[in-house]
């Protein structure tokens, strides 16, 4: 398993652990994590729910009125190797 696989996968399980119910999807750069965020979390759950998407390359927080609470985050992908990663246009 990928390492940004395998810690997408443990930032999910860390979100459970917390009490909430994530959602983690692969895609071809990245793998994505997100979470509705309940009106009643506690401040430890959401202590340990922010130290976990901390691990993530990026994350953040959609609040608005309509949909609640979503805490999210993203994992890159590792680029592949390659001899020649200038990209077209500029190899010899």
């Amino acid at each position: 398993m990928p390492a940004s696989e395998a810690s997408a996968e443990d930032i999910a399980a860390r979100l459970s652990a917390a009490g909430l119910t994530p959602r983690l999807e692969q895609h071809a750069q990245l793998a994505s994590i997100e979470a509705e965020v309940p009106e009643s979390l506690s401040a430890e759950s959401w202590r340990e729910a922010l130290e976990a998407v901390a691990e993530a390359d990026r994350f953040g927080l959609l609040a608005n009125s309509l949909n609640g609470r979503t805490l999210w985050a993203a994992v890159r992908r590792a680029a592949p190797a390659t001899g020649d990663v200038r990209g077209p246009g500029h190899q010899r």
